[in-house]
């Protein structure tokens, strides 16, 4: 049974990126989604676009300001809180997900996983651009916790991921930072026995705004959670991911 998907897009000042990514967003992704774009504050210039779109008959956008704490962890908490159950596609406003793949991804949800990563290090997947520095770390994060932790994903770090949006609120999720929110729910996952999948994606460097990624400042939080990942496993699986959406 086909599913509605939420996408959750965290936006700071995305108003350059947002058409186009509305674009691939119709021309990739089922149409039976809702799509919450959330801001920080009234006067990022990604609400003009957003409202143009809603003004020419779009009825699927829905513009939420976020209530869980200034950043990219209260905008994504804040869309989690929106999409009560389903499949939850946490993605970025500034066209680096690939998303060819969603489908693929929806798919992989309907066959019970609670957690589907598109995954650039796995065969098939690949990175175009971006800061080296930023590509070593997360590649042999992602290596190492499949390699050295039995991980069934090689690319635990990505945002571009699925959730089973009850999965998460059995989540005590205490990440205040940055994006290493999306490395917390899956090592916690791993642990609490829900299944996990993926799938390969491309990922690409930012052609217009400014990334808001912070490595230096978000590392030690990563650390932690990379850390966190080696501790015991619940013996029981959970269930294949609920029916529905």
């Amino acid at each position: 049974m086909p599913q509605h998907l939420h996408n959750v897009i965290p936006v700071y000042n995305e108003g350059a990126n947002f058409p186009a990514l509305w674009a691939e967003m119709r021309a990739h992704v089922p149409p039976d989604f809702t799509a919450w774009v959330v801001f920080d504050f009234d006067e990022d210039n990604t609400l003009p676009a957003v409202k143009r779109l809603a003004e020419e008959g779009e009825t699927r956008l829905r513009l939420v300001k976020n209530r869980m704490g200034a950043g990219v962890v209260g905008a994504i908490r804040t869309g989690f809180a929106e999409a009560q159950r389903g499949p939850v596609l946490v993605m970025m406003a500034d066209l680096s997900d690939d998303l060819a793949g969603v489908e693929e991804m929806l798919r992989l949800y309907s066959r019970g996983y609670q957690v589907v990563v598109g995954s650039r290090y796995m065969r098939g997947g690949r990175i175009e651009g971006g800061p080296l520095l930023k590509q070593f770390l997360s590649r042999m994060a992602g290596l190492t916790l499949h390699w050295f932790r039995g991980f069934p994903t090689h690319d635990a770090t990505n945002a571009f991921k699925i959730y089973d949006a009850e999965m998460v609120r059995t989540l005590a999720l205490e990440s205040r930072q940055g994006f290493e929110l999306n490395l917390e729910i899956t090592v916690k996952a791993f642990l609490a026995g829900f299944r996990i999948a993926e799938t390969p994606c491309r990922w690409r460097d930012r052609t217009a705004g400014k990334s808001r990624f912070r490595l230096w400042k978000w590392l030690p939080h990563y650390l932690r959670w990379y850390g966190y990942a080696f501790r015991p496993r619940r013996k029981t699986p959970f269930p294949s991911a609920p029916a529905g959406g």
